[in-house]
C-alpha cells in the first residue's frame, strides 16, 4: 500500500489553514481521505481539485477535522454537500457537556444549558455534523486508539480532551483549580493577548543561526484548541511512515509520542511529517521534535524524511525560519506551500502538468526570541 499526500494552498495574507488530500492504497485501487477544509472558499477548490485529478465523481472514504478552528472546519461544509463522505471523524465539544461540566467555574451550569451555550458557539462544527447526518454519513470520534484508515490517532485521548475543552477560547470560563490538579493549565488566549502577538510578530527582530547552534528554544505554548488537534500515525507496507500533526503543541506532540511508544510504534523513523500550525515556533521546541524526528543530523548528512509545512502566501510571520531549520537540522527536506499546492508521490506515480518542487535552504539568519 502507497499513500500520497497532497497540501491544498490555503489562505493569503495572515489567514493560514490546512486541507490535505490523501490518497492510499494501489495505482488503480485506492481510496481517498480528506484531513481539514480550510476556510469557507477552499470548500470549492478541494471539490473542483477532486473532481479534476479523481475523476467526476470520486468518493471520500475518510474526512478528518482536526480540531474545531474556523480555518481547518470553514472548508468541509461545501465538501459534504458536493461530495459524497462514508465517514467523518471529529470531535464534537457540546458533546462533552456531561463529562465536563464539573470543570467549569459557574457550578450552576446544568448539562442540557452547558450543551446550548458550547453549541452556540461552534455554529461551523454544527453546520458540518448536520449534514453529515443528513447525508447518512458515519459520525466519528477522533480520539486517540481510532483507526482512520490506515491511520492511527496519537492523540488527543477522550480524557485529554475533556480537560482541554473548558480551556478552548469560546468555551465559559474554567474552573483553573479542577483542571489544574490533573492537566497543565494552559490559560485562554485573550483578545489582548492576540494583539500582542500581532504587533510583536510585525516588528520582527532578527538574529544570525549556524546548523550547530540551535536557537529554537523548548517550553513554547500554543492554544488549548491547538492541543486537542487530532494527530495520525500511518504505516504503509512500502516501509512509509507518516505523522500529521494539525495545529498540535509540545503537549499534543508529547502525548502522541507516549502513546505510539506504549503500542510499538515507532519514532525517528518517519519518511513524511506535518510541520505543526502553519510553522508556528509556539507549537515545537528541540526536545519534542528530537524525541519524534531524532537528533541533530550533521550538516552535510543525506535526508532521512520529508516535511511539509501549509503557510499562506504573503505572511511575514509563518512559516518561522527557525522552525524550518530545526526540521532541517534533523534530517528533513522542508517544503511550504505558500501559495501552491505540494505533493508527496509516496510510491504513486507523478502527475502530468506537475513539476518538482523546490526544497527550502537552511537560514542563516532567523527570528530572534523577544
Amino acid at each position: 500500500m502507497n499513500c500520497e499526500i497532497e497540501f491544498l494552498p490555503v489562505g493569503t495574507g495572515s489567514k493560514a489553514g490546512d486541507a490535505i488530500i490523501l490518497r492510499y492504497g494501489y495505482e488503480h485501487e485506492y481510496r481517498l481521505m480528506l484531513v481539514d477544509g480550510g476556510h469557507a472558499a477552499t470548500g470549492d477548490e478541494i471539490v473542483a481539485h477532486l473532481r479534476k485529478h479523481f475523476g467526476p465523481t470520486p468518493v471520500l472514504e475518510h474526512v478528518v477535522l482536526t480540531h474545531s478552528d474556523g480555518d481547518h472546519a470553514s472548508g468541509l461544509r461545501t465538501v459534504l454537500k458536493e461530495i459524497p463522505v462514508r465517514n467523518l471523524w471529529l470531535h464534537i465539544p457540546w458533546a462533552h457537556a456531561t463529562e465536563t461540566v464539573h470543570l467549569f467555574a459557574n457550578k450552576r451550569w446544568t448539562v442540557v444549558g452547558l450543551e446550548a451555550a458550547i453549541k452556540r458557539e461552534y455554529d461551523i462544527v454544527a453546520e458540518i455534523v448536520n449534514l453529515a447526518q443528513a447525508a447518512g454519513c458515519t459520525i466519528n470520534a477522533a480520539f486517540q486508539g481510532a483507526d482512520i484508515g490506515p491511520f492511527r490517532v496519537c492523540s488527543p485521548s477522550r480524557e485529554v480532551y475533556n480537560y482541554l475543552l473548558p480551556q478552548f477560547d469560546r468555551t465559559p470560563d474554567p474552573d483553573q483549580a479542577a483542571i489544574g490538579g490533573v492537566h497543565m493549565w494552559l490559560g485562554k488566549e485573550t483578545l489582548a493577548q492576540k494583539l500582542f502577538e500581532a504587533a510583536r510578530g510585525a516588528v520582527q527582530s532578527w538574529t544570525t543561526e549556524t546548523w550547530e547552534h540551535e536557537r529554537l528554544q523548548d517550553g513554547g505554548i500554543t492554544s488549548a484548541s491547538n492541543e486537542s488537534s487530532v494527530i495520525l500515525y500511518g504505516a504503509f507496507d512500502n516501509g512509509q511512515r507518516v505523522l500529521l500533526t494539525g495545529d498540535a503543541g509540545v503537549n499534543g506532540l508529547h502525548w502522541a509520542a507516549y502513546y505510539a511508544e506504549s503500542i510499538g510504534l515507532p519514532l525517528q523513523q518517519f519518511s513524511f511529517v506535518q510541520i505543526p500550525h502553519h510553522g508556528s515556533r509556539r507549537n515545537v521546541g528541540p526536545s519534542v521534535l528530537t524525541r519524534l524526528l531524532g537528533p541533530p543530523q550533521r550538516k552535510d548528512a543525506t535526508p532521512r524524511f520529508t516535511a511539509f509545512v501549509s503557510a499562506p502566501e504573503d505572511d511575514a510571520t509563518h512559516p518561522r525560519l527557525i522552525v524550518l531549520n530545526a526540521f532541517k537540522r534533523r534530517g528533513g527536506r522542508v517544503h511550504a506551500t505558500q501559495g501552491r499546492g505540494k505533493v508527496h508521490y509516496g510510491g504513486f506515480s507523478k502527475r502530468n502538468g506537475y513539476g518538482d518542487a523546490q526544497e527550502l535552504p537552511f537560514y542563516d539568519r532567523v527570528e530572534e526570541y523577544t
